[in-house]
Parts: C-alpha cells; sequence; structure tokens
C-alpha cells in the first residue's frame, strides 16, 4: 500500500473518524460557550479558545478517550485487547483531567497571585509561571457523555 493509501483508509475507520470527530465538535462547543460566558465576547479569543485551549466546557480530551473507547468497544468488542488498551487509556487521560492538570493549574495560580503581590510590594521583576487549565467534574463528564454519543451516533448511521 502506498502513503497515499494509508492515509485515506484512514478516513473509512469508523473508530478514528468517531474519535476525530469528537474532538473537533467538543473543542467547537468549547468556542460557544466561551462567548456564551464570557462579558468581552472577542470573537478572534472565541476562536483561539476553539483552536488551543485546555480547559473549559466541554472537556476534549474526555469527548476524545471516550468516543475512542466506545468505538473499539462497539466495532472489536469488550474483550478484545484494542477495547481494554483504549479504557486504561481513557481513565488514565481522565484521572489526568480531573486531578493533576486541575491542581497544577490551581496552584501555578496562586504562586501567580503571590509573585505579583510579593513583585509589587518589593518592586522586583515576576514572571508568572504558565497556568494549566484542568477540568471540573461536570466539564469531564459532559466531554465523556459526547464522546459516547458521537461514537453511536457514527455506528448507528454509517452501520
Amino acid at each position: 500500500m502506498t502513503v497515499l493509501t494509508e492515509i485515506s483508509s484512514l478516513f473509512k475507520n469508523i473508530i478514528f473518524l468517531s474519535a476525530i470527530s469528537s474532538l473537533c465538535i467538543s473543542q467547537i462547543l468549547k468556542m460557544f460557550f466561551y462567548l456564551l460566558t464570557h462579558k468581552h465576547k472577542d470573537p478572534l479569543e472565541a476562536i483561539q479558545t476553539a483552536i488551543w485551549s485546555t480547559g473549559g466546557m466541554p472537556s476534549s480530551h474526555s469527548a476524545l478517550v471516550c468516543s475512542l473507547t466506545t468505538s473499539a468497544g462497539i466495532k472489536q468488542g469488550i474483550s478484545s485487547d484494542f477495547f481494554i488498551f483504549s479504557l486504561i487509556f481513557a481513565l488514565i487521560v481522565l484521572r489526568d483531567s480531573l486531578g493533576v492538570r486541575r491542581a497544577a493549574g490551581l496552584q501555578a495560580k496562586a504562586l501567580n497571585t503571590l509573585g505579583k503581590q510579593v513583585s509589587e510590594k518589593l518592586g522586583l521583576e515576576f514572571n508568572p509561571v504558565q497556568e494549566i487549565n484542568g477540568h471540573s467534574m461536570v466539564e469531564v463528564l459532559v466531554g465523556g457523555i459526547l464522546g459516547v454519543l458521537i461514537a453511536v451516533v457514527f455506528y448507528i448511521t454509517l452501520f
């Protein structure tokens, strides 16, 4: 098979299509949620949110891994090695979204607040650390449900 044939076969693979669609749909929904929830509705910032943003409603990570896992379970069965691998991978991603990344983001925010206060009082320069956005339980749950629904819709409509 040629490289182009291999690449084109990806776009016929229902597991790939449902997972990528879940990612794209959740990022687009994230842009709309941004526009609904922010006072200063900057369209350029909304587009950047859709393309690059981590955190926010819904979790695109959750949508992607839940769609991947659901698709693998439907197509290959829940006893298949691929489904089991996908499930473990999804659990790691979901846990990371809720715990590690969220905690790191909250700590970075607190550090930046403290650093800014100290720098203002002492007249020192302070370079803030990057605040990584994790997810709330609701954002992860909505993303996961979205991913499962998209995978099911793909299988209902394409099979």
